[in-house]
């Protein structure tokens, strides 16, 4: 195993803190959500699609590294819940396109309006110099996802 590049317990911090915010948050937005949660893997593929409409089954499998039957399987979750459509594509009638339905568009509104009103309640109940902090770590914490991502 290599030793780790940085010489301070940055990484350890965001490791240690990321994860357990990301699911803090999920869990309080749920709290009082009229709507039955979705698997996190129907997530997943729903935010692929929303992203990249008219991607195949297979192409998202590839995408979201997993097995074309396991996103077969997510997208029938996903049109029988009313969220995802098939649509065949317009040159090879044996592929078939997915794409978000309005309905999905709206709940997933009403899902990121209901974890903005979680994180501005809970940022409220902090200093100003807190959130002055936070604010400032934005654009380093964008620039980091950018560096993360493939």
């Amino acid at each position: 195993m290599s030793a780790p590049l940085a010489t301070d317990d940055t990484a350890a911090a965001l490791v240690g803190v990321l994860g357990p915010l990301h699911r803090t948050l999920r869990k309080r937005a749920r709290e009082d959500w009229p709507l039955e949660p979705l698997a996190t893997a129907q997530v997943e593929l729903l935010r692929t699609v929303r992203r990249r409409a008219g991607i195949s089954v297979g192409e998202a499998a590839a995408e979201l590294r997993i097995a074309p039957n396991t996103a077969s399987t997510l997208a029938n979750q996903l049109v029988a819940a009313g969220l995802v459509r098939r649509e065949p594509d317009a040159r090879d009638r044996r592929t078939v396109r997915l794409a978000v339905t309005d309905a999905a568009e709206q709940r997933m509104a009403a899902w990121n309006d209901r974890r903005h009103q979680v994180l501005d309640a809970a940022l409220g109940r902090l200093g100003q110099p807190e959130r002055d902090a936070l604010r400032a770590a934005v654009g380093p914490l964008e620039r980091l996802l950018e560096v993360l991502e493939p």
